[in-house]
């Protein structure tokens, strides 16, 4: 059965993605984008091409580096690393009110937290709470 994946001249492929042709030689030398089917005239570029050039440009806009692009187009499930934290920026964080001068600040995506788990870790921590101040309650009356 021949092959019949549509394949492209770098200049076409370079159109379809919206990238210089010296962006995608440099992609190809550094080995974010496969090298091309064929020899150097007769050079090829298929789907799987396109589809590393359009990620590369996705994952470039959201400021991810190439050496983490590099890895990630490998394959490797390595989490994003988080963004340092930068004075004006905003954070959606919960608040837990535990007692009168007593609150927990957790922001769950940095923490790496489910909804789920927020509500657990909060229920955890009301009950030590309940626990530690009867257990004080419980130690001044048995003081007098």
């Amino acid at each position: 059965m021949p092959d019949t994946e549509q394949q492209h001249s770098i200049s076409e492929l370079c159109i379809l993605a919206d990238v210089p042709v010296r962006t995608l030689r440099y992609y190809v030398q550094v080995g974010l984008v496969d090298r091309p089917d064929g020899g150097t005239k007769g050079a090829k570029y298929g789907a799987r091409h396109l589809e590393q050039l359009l990620l590369i440009k996705k994952w470039s806009a959201a400021g991810i580096s190439l050496e983490r692009i590099k890895e990630l187009l490998q394959g490797e499930e390595a989490p994003v690393p988080a963004r340092a934290r930068k004075v004006g920026s905003i954070e959606v964080c919960s608040h837990l009110y535990v007692a009168d001068g007593v609150e927990l600040v957790l922001e769950p995506s940095r923490a790496g937290l489910t909804p789920e788990q927020v509500r657990a870790f909060a229920k955890g921590v009301m009950d030590l709470y309940a626990s530690v101040a009867s257990a004080e309650d419980t130690e001044v009356s048995s003081d007098d």
